[in-house]
């Protein structure tokens, strides 16, 4: 015979430990993210890095790769460009107009778009379009135990299929970094000319008047960076992706976000280092 207060204390024995593992599960998660998944992707990347220098290089495979994101990449960064660089004339433009420096539009085109706008645009298509593809594609040879058949046979993953990868989208970032600001600048001449009614020979001729060579060196190395950090993310999540095909989505979808976010956060930085030590050209 079981007598009350017997049972209520059972019960509220069993709410307490209800609670407690609701807490363990919340720090288990909060530890995770903070502490164990940042120290595992620095290690990928540290491991990444050391097998850049072992040989033979997977030149077929760094070749294919950069032909894959070239086909899936180039049509939507031209088409994303040109909005960049209409909307930028057009809001830019009126604001000059108001203050009678009309003729200096194409100058704050050229800096807007080949220091800040390019390489963003760049970094977003790269880790939008050909991070998740080749997620999905290190995903599916994870949950399909190659990369396993791969460690058995003595041959590296990470020299195999990460290296030529991860080059491959800093490589291709490069080129496109200069796709988005030549057509970028071509949509801004366009709105500029034709709806604002602007003069040709001025918007070009005041190319060079805020703009120097070392906004172009750092936009082409923060496309450079942006593309390193979208291929390593990317190789991270598909190493790291178990439960299925379930778990590959949610890999993709895990790395797209979180490459975003890293993007900025590096964009702040390399911008803020150089309006430190690059004085900015006098008018």
């Amino acid at each position: 015979m079981s007598t009350p207060g017997i049972g209520a204390n059972q019960a509220e024995a069993r709410k307490g430990g209800g609670g407690s593992a609701a807490l363990r599960k919340f720090s288990d998660g909060a530890t995770n993210v903070a502490i164990k998944e940042p120290g595992r992707f620095f290690a990928l990347v540290l491991d990444t890095f050391r097998a850049m220098f072992q040989w033979p290089f997977q030149w077929r495979e760094f070749i294919q790769q950069s032909w894959f994101i070239v086909s899936v990449t180039v049509v939507p960064t031209m088409l994303v460009a040109i909005p960049f660089g209409g909307v930028l004339s057009l809001q830019v433009g009126g604001l000059i107009r108001q203050l009678g420096a009309q003729s200096y539009t194409g100058a704050t085109a050229v800096v807007a778009i080949v220091r800040e706008a390019s390489p963003l645009v760049t970094s977003l298509l790269v880790a939008g379009a050909a991070g998740s593809a080749m997620c999905a594609d290190i995903g599916a040879r994870k949950i399909r135990e190659e990369i396993d058949a791969m460690e058995v046979l003595g041959i590296n993953p990470l020299h195999r299929l990460v290296v030529p990868r991860v080059f491959a989208c800093a490589f291709i970032a490069l080129f496109l970094n200069g796709l988005v600001s030549v057509v970028g600048l071509m949509g801004g001449y366009v709105f500029n000319v034709v709806l604002q009614n602007g003069t040709p020979g001025a918007y070009l001729a005041s190319f060079n008047a805020m703009a120097q060579l070392p906004d172009l060196l750092q936009a082409e190395f923060k496309a450079f960076l942006f593309g390193v950090t979208a291929g390593l993310v990317a190789a991270y999540k598909g190493l790291n992706a178990k439960g299925g095909p379930k778990g590959v989505g949610d890999a993709v979808n895990q790395t797209v976000v979180i490459t975003f976010m890293l993007l900025f956060v590096e964009n702040f930085i390399v911008s803020t280092l150089y309006f430190q030590f690059v004085p900015s050209k006098g008018m």
